[in-house]
């Protein structure tokens, strides 16, 4: 007999709004499985018992007064510990704003919220999201659903390791430099880094660098696509907005993409030695992507060696410009105060020359692949590592080294704005997921959740569920 966590959070919705299943057995059900399995999973660092259930007696009686109900009515998620909640902790994964507590929410909170969807509390971030893991110091390291002796990667780690396990039916992420698409990767799951303005991230400024963008885990391209209409609402705050296509991103989801001519290309930003596995993901996609029809053409991008040089000096800048108290440093991770004194000794003229680098090289990229409906690349270089793997050395550069190896993909996408999704294509022999990742163009989502959509057919990976999903 199926479980409550086997539905989708469309299938969720639609079994509340029908009256099948009612929004507090929901909450009780997943708040269940979060108190069995979180302590061995490390996937939440805040768990909102109390307010969930009180928000879940609140939207059971607007199903009895037969209102209309919004699309994700009822459905439990999770924010990251990056995004302001009011009246919820929120550490940005830090132990120097331990105990901080907003008193506003994040837009995509509010828009989340109106969609019908109850949080259960907040997932487990890197330090300020700086690197592609789920190690702090505010408990264990997220751990991989599908080998919890593995990390889930990051930097949204506990938004992939509690949807992978079932403990939330999809999960708020957001994505700097491929900290949507690499955990989702890592976990099985569908990430899709949307469009730069696609949702709203206020009230805080965006990052430094600009390159931020929010979204969300989830184990099919459909959720995907209904929590993306959700998130990308009209904000009379939005200082630049992207069109949508003619239809929603859900009906997105429904049609057919047609025949598609697709590039591919697996050389990373930096140095980095691709794994067989990961290879073998990339060719699993291919031959996929071929039998639907599609063309698939292999091509190189014109990337300037100078692109990933320039990038890690955003992130450094980036890290300098948190507002962390100076009483408050000494409580930052070595990694995180090893970026921010790197950072400091950026100056604003070279600060502009990184952001101009980056520029050029975005206009080169997009204007060279505007011929594809979509480009394929590997999601990472690598599998997913043993827990603690990235900071075993106890060198912070030697860490934040190890982290830009794991993100020798994703941070292109976060340079030219293109919206780029991570889907689940393979699983090793020892039973780990491997992700591929299908960029397109400019404010396109639409063709990707097409494409996304008919590979999910293809390769059935929604099917799948790792051993803690059963328990």
């Amino acid at each position: 007999m199926a479980e409550l966590h086997d539905l989708t959070a469309v299938e969720q919705a639609a079994a509340v709004a029908r009256g099948a299943v009612s929004p507090v057995e929901l909450v009780d059900h997943y708040l269940d499985r979060i108190g069995r399995l979180d302590g061995e999973l490390g996937a939440f660092v805040a768990v909102t018992e109390d307010a969930a259930r009180a928000r879940a007696r609140e939207a059971e009686r607007m199903v009895r007064s037969g209102a209309a109900l919004p699309p994700l009515h009822g459905v439990p998620t999770a924010i990251k510990d990056l995004t302001w909640t009011a009246g919820v902790p929120t550490a940005y994964g830090s132990r120097a704003f331990k105990g901080f507590v907003p008193d506003v929410d994040a837009a995509l909170v509010t828009a989340l919220r109106a969609a019908g969807t109850i949080s259960l509390g907040k997932t487990v971030t890197s330090e300020f999201a700086l690197a592609p893991h789920g190690e702090t110091d505010l408990g264990i390291e997220s751990r991989n659903p599908w080998d919890t002796a593995r990390s889930a990667l990051g930097s949204s780690a506990g938004a992939a390791s509690a949807v992978g396990a079932g403990l939330v039916p999809f999960a708020h992420a957001s994505d700097g430099g491929g900290s949507i698409r690499i955990p989702a990767g890592a976990c099985g799951l569908v990430g899709l880094k949307p469009s730069r303005g696609r949702v709203f991230n206020g009230p805080l400024p965006s990052d430094a660098g600009g390159v931020a963008v929010e979204g969300a885990v989830t184990r099919t391209v459909l959720d995907t696509a209904v929590v993306l209409d959700a998130l990308a609402v009209d904000h009379p705050g939005a200082l630049a907005t992207v069109p949508r296509p003619e239809v929603s991103f859900t009906e997105c989801a429904g049609q057919e993409p047609g025949r598609l001519r697709i590039g591919r290309y697996s050389t990373p930003l930096v140095d980095a030695v691709v794994e067989t596995d990961c290879l073998a993901a990339y060719e699993v996609a291919t031959d996929a992507l071929v039998a639907l029809g599609h063309e698939v053409v292999d091509i190189e991008l014109p990337m300037d060696p100078a692109f990933a040089d320039a990038f890690i000096d955003v992130w450094k800048v980036v890290a300098a410009s948190l507002p962390v108290p100076p009483e408050a440093e000494p409580l930052l991770r070595p990694v995180t105060r090893w970026l921010r004194e790197r950072g400091r000794n950026i100056s604003a003229t070279r600060l502009v020359a990184a952001r101009g680098v980056m520029e050029t090289a975005s206009r080169q990229i997009v204007a060279r692949t505007a011929g594809y409906d979509a480009v394929l690349s590997p999601t990472t270089p690598f599998g997913p590592p043993p827990a603690g793997w990235f900071t075993s050395s106890g060198n912070p550069e030697d860490e934040f080294a190890r982290s830009m190896q794991y993100a020798a993909y994703g941070p292109l996408q976060n340079a030219t704005g293109q919206p780029a999704i991570s889907l689940p294509a393979h699983w090793t022999g020892g039973g780990l997921p491997i992700g591929v990742t299908l960029t397109g163009r400019p404010a396109d989502e639409a063709t990707l959740l097409r494409l996304g959509a008919q590979l999910e057919d293809a390769l059935a990976w929604a099917d799948r569920k790792p051993p803690v999903w059963h328990r």
